[in-house]
């Protein structure tokens, strides 16, 4: 697996906390390779105007990995805010800079102030924003057609994020690393930077909450009610490794440690067992619950569920589920009119 490249674009009198903090969480974000290693989802790129370095608002100097010409093709650009971003010479630098980048750039991102250097770019024009609430009236003077809301923290309008806050940047980076990478690998990351909020524990339980747990086996407890809100879907093995924060090997041999089965068979078995279910209410079909578990095909739907169980999905319907599983008796297609016509 590569790690997605990420460009945090930097100037003089950028906010530190803003380029820091969320390069950091972004750091922290990895994978567990089944042998004790970690593979890395991110490599983090600073970005400058220029070559030399420059000073953040607090002090901070930073020396950049490469300048707005050179940098490499990145999946994500995120701007930093601070008072450099206000300056018509950097803003328009990087708006320019933005605009020939957005359409090879999966998404673009600004914290705080860092939406004046992205505004004028044209690419928000109509589109839903947040920023700090001391530069919204500004921000809504200069551009109009943006629709500001400074209230609220993390605003995402198609592949355009913008954040608002001296933490949003965390945030930020918390919310692109689920999406990325599904809950657990974002709950890890959280657990490892300590940057949830929790109520004083009392004395006598100073343990952490489980949801900040992140082995295998309660990642898995959590992946199993998440498959049976979701049978419907494509539930590949990649799809369900991505939401247990795992990569795809490990995950298939861990998988099969706890369960005794691979991932496929699991989830066939858990769409099986929920399809007989359903076959009980009065009104199914075969096709809509086939479809309703993840069956698209209504042939194979009826040819699994007869290995599985030993008998056609037409002899558990409409409350028929007393049938011996072992034995094997004909249906009649009078009993069950509306079962056979769809399943033709």
């Amino acid at each position: 697996m590569q790690p997605k490249q990420i460009g945090f674009v930097g100037f003089d009198n950028a906010s530190g906390s803003h380029l820091m903090g969320a390069a950091d969480t972004f750091a922290a974000a990895w994978l567990d390779d089944g042998f004790g290693g970690r593979i890395p989802c991110y490599r983090v790129w600073t970005l400058g105007l220029t070559k030399e370095h420059f000073i953040t608002e607090s002090g901070f100097v930073i020396y950049p990995h490469k300048t707005l010409a050179t940098a490499p093709l990145l999946d994500t650009i995120i701007i930093a805010g601070g008072s450099g971003a206000r300056r018509p010479e950097v803003s328009a630098q990087i708006g320019a800079w933005i605009l020939g980048r957005a359409y090879q750039t999966r998404r673009i991102a600004s914290i705080g102030g860092g939406i004046h250097a992205l505004a004028p770019s044209g690419l928000l024009d109509g589109r839903e924003v947040t920023t700090h609430w001391r530069l919204a009236r500004d921000l809504s003077r200069r551009y109009p057609t943006l629709r500001t809301d400074h209230k609220r923290r993390l605003v995402k309008d198609g592949p355009f994020y913008t954040a608002a806050g001296l933490t949003a940047g965390v945030d930020l980076a918390l919310a692109m690393i689920e999406e990325d990478y599904g809950k657990q690998v974002a709950l890890a990351v959280t657990r490892e930077l300590m940057t949830y909020l929790a109520p004083t524990p009392a004395p006598d339980d100073i343990r952490q909450p489980r949801e900040y747990d992140s082995q295998p086996v309660d990642r898995f407890g959590d992946l199993v009610a998440w498959v049976m809100r979701n049978l419907d879907q494509n539930l590949t093995v990649d799809v369900l490794a991505k939401q247990a924060g795992m990569c795809s090997a490990h995950f298939t041999r861990a998988f099969k440690s706890v369960f005794g089965s691979t991932p496929g068979e699991f989830v066939e078995n858990l769409r099986l067992n929920e399809a007989r279910r359903r076959l009980s209410s009065r009104g199914k079909t075969l096709r809509s619950v086939a479809a309703s578990v993840g069956f698209r095909d209504p042939a194979a739907f009826r040819r699994a569920f007869a290995r599985r169980f030993g008998t056609g999905p037409g002899n558990y319907a409409n409350g028929k589920e007393s049938i011996s599983i072992t034995s094997r008796p004909k249906a009649s297609r009078a009993a069950h009119p509306v079962l056979h016509s769809s399943s033709r």
